[in-house]
């Protein structure tokens, strides 16, 4: 399939590692340029060297308007095409265990510099009347998991505000979506492996593979197969969809509509 995006600008938030490298690796693949942030310095100088042509690399975190601000300025005059808004998340915890420190924290982790990254974006797309947006959340906006109270919480207010400046801007030839992984092979698991085995008293191999065994189709997913369904949504072809949150969980989510 012809995605369409050779030569097309995008913003790839947390290309170090995960759905983001994988994202970020993808879209290049297809012929974009892409502006990638992470926060390891090596990393990233490293991953630029692969591409000398088509990636601009950006260290920091991107959850501090500083760094946001320079990933705006290094866009300038391009249309900015398409943005995946990611980063990593709080803390394994149950509700008893959190204080209002945790609270206060995951609010901005998790909710508060999305809205203050978009609000920066989407100006530079209604000025092409173009624009792709995808949230890489997870599937606790689906489904609760154990342990992550956190997340299963305030990832449902980025569902509510997508949702609403979808339909806000759907006219204007800007969409945005949300991706919701399950289980995958990525480092953000380890924190739920290492809580679990601590809760149970096993090994975090154990807890691994109880994990595994939760899933319908057997295993684990995979950072690239994931992108596969990103590029596509940052992608033209996808200008009837927007508003969604799409599950990538091997069949974990239990309701119809999952």
């Amino acid at each position: 399939m012809n995605l369409n995006l050779k030569d097309k600008l995008f913003i790839v938030c947390g290309a170090g590692s995960g759905f983001g490298r994988a994202t970020a690796e993808k879209l290049l693949d297809e012929g974009a340029r892409v502006i990638a942030i992470a926060r390891t310095a090596d990393v990233m100088e490293s991953f630029a060297a692969q591409h000398p042509e088509k990636l601009i690399g950006i260290v920091g975190d991107i959850t501090l308007e500083s760094t946001q601000d320079r990933v705006i300025e290094q866009c300038g005059t391009s249309p900015v095409d398409g943005v995946l808004v990611n980063a990593g998340g709080p803390p394994a915890m149950s509700f008893l265990e959190s204080k209002m420190d945790d609270w206060d924290q995951a609010w901005g982790q998790l909710v508060r510099w999305k809205v203050a990254f978009v609000k920066k974006v989407i100006p530079l797309m209604q000025a092409h009347a173009y624009g792709r947006i995808v949230f890489v959340e997870s599937v606790s906006v689906k489904q609760p998991v154990e342990n992550l109270v956190l997340s299963n919480s305030l990832r449902m207010a980025v569902v509510g505000f997508v949702k609403t400046l979808s339909t806000e801007v759907a006219g204007q030839n800007i969409t945005l979506n949300i991706l919701a992984p399950g289980y995958h092979n990525t480092a953000a698991m380890q924190r739920l492996f290492v809580k679990k085995a601590k809760i149970m008293q096993i090994t975090e191999q154990e807890a691994k593979h109880s994990f595994e065994q939760s899933i319908p189709v057997g295993k684990m997913g995979e950072a690239y197969e994931m992108a596969e369904l990103a590029a596509w949504l940052l992608s033209p072809n996808s200008r009837y969809v927007t508003g969604q949150t799409f599950s990538h969980d091997g069949g974990i989510v239990r309701g119809v509509f999952g």
